[in-house]
């Protein structure tokens, strides 16, 4: 077991004093088998009334309302998470489903409907050539090992850079690039395993590292499929990884757009600054 204390601050500063709309904060790390929360505090200036509740994926969220006009917005998450020592590999798959291609069992395509829901035809082409160009032909015949190796080709393939601007790169664009950030990956890989057939979902939280310092001070985002058997599995390509004791989830969705940590509004002059900062630290 490992113990992580997440500090993630976000800094809104705004030309003059403005009236704040209502902010969604998807902060409170999500809680499971493999990950327990200890504590989770907000701390947010100016003051604002809290109302929480869980979406219709069963993330925490909360709407903050204020009352106050002002020229800084800032919130702050203080989490402590415990991190179970569940191995990444350590689960088994349904008979039916260790080889690829499958079918999900009826019941189970009904609810994992919107994580099967495939691109327009124009992406699935774009998606298919790319794949068809230096992957699919030589790939293994075993669902997890097939996952692995999409991973491992995202990974390898494109060219990771730092973005600091909000949303979410198409795959058309990651892929015309060749580079994208860390949810651009996750939204490729979304896309690649959707189009394989599989359901498969975005994920946002925050990964612990000691030497990928292009990833400290951030957030981080990831992939989710769901085998028969194993139930989620989480693929990390833009480490080429799997999902581990050191990621901590906080939100999931079908759409990477649909989960940003803190959204929201303001009236009054335009012009505002964005800053987040994030702290993970591995504690006793």
């Amino acid at each position: 077991m490992k113990r992580f204390k997440v500090v993630h601050q976000t800094t809104y500063e705004y030309s003059d004093d403005v009236q704040l709309g209502a902010h969604t904060l998807r902060l409170r790390p999500r809680e499971g088998h493999d990950q327990h929360l200890e504590s989770s505090t907000l701390s947010i200036s100016p003051g604002a009334e809290l109302r929480w509740h869980r979406d219709v994926e069963s993330n925490s969220v909360a709407i903050a309302r204020f009352t106050e006009a002002s020229r800084k917005l800032q919130i702050e998450c203080n989490s402590i998470i415990q991190k179970f020592d569940v191995l990444p590999q350590d689960f088994l798959i349904e008979d039916y489903a260790v080889n690829y291609p499958f079918c999900y069992p009826t019941e189970d395509a009904i609810t994992l409907a919107p994580y099967l829901r495939s691109n327009t035809d124009e992406d699935n082409i774009l998606i298919k050539n790319w794949l068809n160009n230096g992957w699919a032909s030589q790939q293994p015949k075993q669902t997890f090992e097939l996952l692995l190796s999409l991973n491992q080709y995202i990974y390898q393939t494109l060219n990771y850079v730092k973005r600091d601007e909000e949303g979410v790169q198409s795959a058309q664009t990651t892929l015309s690039k060749n580079a994208g950030s860390c949810r651009d990956y996750a939204n490729l890989f979304i896309d690649a395993a959707r189009y394989l057939g599989f359901a498969a979902r975005f994920v946002s939280g925050y990964v612990h590292t000691e030497d990928d310092h292009h990833l400290s001070g951030t957030t981080h985002a990831w992939a989710e499929v769901f085998i028969p058997g194993a139930g989620w599995k989480g693929f990390d390509p833009t480490h080429g990884s799997l999902v581990g004791l050191t990621h901590i989830a906080v939100a999931v969705s079908r759409l990477p757009e649909l989960v940003p940590a803190v959204s929201g509004a303001f009236w009054g002059l335009p012009g505002s600054s964005l800053k987040v900062d994030v702290w993970v630290t591995e504690i006793g």
